[in-house]
This record gives C-alpha cells, sequence and structure tokens, in this order.
C-alpha cells in the first residue's frame, strides 16, 4: 500500500488556463506553506497509429512526457526535476511554470505538508457520505476522473500501521500519500482528465483545516471493502 450536496463554492483560482496553474501553485507554495513542483506533463496530440479510428466525440488520447511508453499516469507525476526538488520558495515557482505553464501541480505529501488517502470515486463518494452523516468534518478532497484523494494532517508509517493493523482486511484500491509520496492537485490536466476539488478549501490565505488519518479511515475502508473496485486504474 502506498499510495452534501450544495451550493458549489466560488473557484479557488479564478485565472484560467495557463495562469490557473501558475496561480494554484503559487497559492499552494506562498500562503499554505505546501512544497510544490511541476509534473512531468503530456505530450501534444500526435496522429493516431495506423488503423486507429475514434467514435463521435472521442479524442486522441494523450500520453505522458516521461520516457515510458505505457506510463500508468500520464503526466500526473515528477519527473524532471524529481520529487526531492519540491519548494515554496517563489521565484522557483514561478521560473518552473513560466518555463513550463501547462505543467501539472504536484504537492510533495508528508513532513509539514498534508498527507492524503486516495481511493475509487465511487468508494470515495460513499465514504464521504457516512462521514456527513455521522457529522465527521471532511477537509478538502481532489477529485480525479476514477479517483478522489481526501487530504488529511501528516502522518508517520508507524502511527498508520497501528491504524491498519486493526482492520480486518485492507483493500488494495486504497492508497496512502504521505512522506515520500506525491499528489496532482487542481486544475492540473493528466492523461486521465482535469483534476479538480470535490471539496475546496475555504476561501483565505489560510492553510486548509485537516482532519487526522484516524478519524476518516475506519469509513474509507469499509467503503472500499463495500464497493466492486471498477475503472479505478490508477491513480497517483
Amino acid at each position: 500500500m502506498r499510495e452534501i450536496l450544495g451550493r458549489r463554492r466560488k473557484p479557488l483560482f479564478r485565472r484560467g488556463g495557463r495562469s490557473a496553474l501558475l496561480g494554484a501553485a503559487l497559492h499552494c507554495a506562498t500562503e499554505w506553506e505546501w512544497p510544490v513542483l511541476p509534473g512531468v506533463g503530456l505530450r501534444p496530440a500526435g496522429r493516431l497509429p495506423a488503423g486507429s479510428r475514434l467514435g463521435l466525440g472521442e479524442r486522441a488520447p494523450r500520453r505522458c512526457n516521461c520516457p515510458d511508453p505505457d506510463c500508468a499516469v500520464p503526466g500526473a507525476h515528477p519527473f524532471d526535476p524529481g520529487l526531492l526538488a519540491a519548494t515554496t520558495d517563489t521565484r522557483m515557482v514561478r521560473w518552473w511554470w513560466t518555463n513550463r505553464p501547462d505543467a501539472p501541480v504536484v504537492l510533495a505529501t508528508g513532513g509539514r505538508a498534508p498527507c492524503a488517502v486516495s481511493l475509487p470515486a465511487v468508494a470515495a463518494s460513499r465514504a464521504l457520505a457516512a462521514l456527513d452523516h455521522f457529522g465527521v468534518r471532511t477537509g478538502p478532497v481532489v477529485a480525479g476522473p476514477t479517483r478522489w484523494s481526501l487530504l488529511v494532517t501528516p502522518y508517520g508509517l508507524p502511527e498508520l500501521g497501528e491504524l491498519l493493523s486493526e482492520q480486518d482486511w485492507v483493500p488494495s484500491s486504497l492508497r496512502f500519500h504521505g512522506e515520500g509520496g506525491y499528489l496532482v492537485l487542481p486544475p492540473s490536466p493528466t492523461g486521465a482528465g482535469k483534476v479538480r476539488w470535490e471539496r475546496p478549501p475555504g476561501p483565505g490565505r489560510t492553510a486548509p483545516w485537516l482532519p487526522k488519518v484516524s478519524t476518516i479511515v475506519d469509513a474509507l475502508v469499509r467503503a472500499s471493502t463495500a464497493t466492486p473496485d471498477g475503472g479505478s486504474r490508477l491513480a497517483y
């Protein structure tokens, strides 16, 4: 393992396109002090292989800009620079996204930064409904096309191991993003689709409130156990 319904809030970052990515990276790094770095990104759309056809309304798949032709997480991972380069330095962040304005925003999880737990979207939706029903407060939730990630306070392997040892079984579809891990943040483009906030951070410059992993892990395990892992092809 590595990894209410209601009125929608106003978008956290108002600018669109490339400027939104730079704005998101700067906000995370300078206002919230979350270390970020640019993801590898996607290759420009090219020609389809000979004999390939697309249905009406379909688009050619976008491939990862890394050397792996079978990359499982196209665009949605660090490459160059590597994860250890993540920073909160304003000048470095501006330089990165000035030179690579389409790059996804990657958060280096753990340490002083948030950690996260990710699971298939259907299971995550059910887990959030259960947590809401019992009045358990949740923090920001990042949504990709197939998987959602709940942000939590930093945790260590001993704490996580103790929590999971109390479970009868932990589904492999549940993944943990702790020290040495990463998470792609909105409004990043990835090969699977654009990443968005399912539950956005509150307005203002203060870093978002985050729950402890211990308060939500039971609901996430139960929802993942009860929901078939359909279409969760990972994930970050």
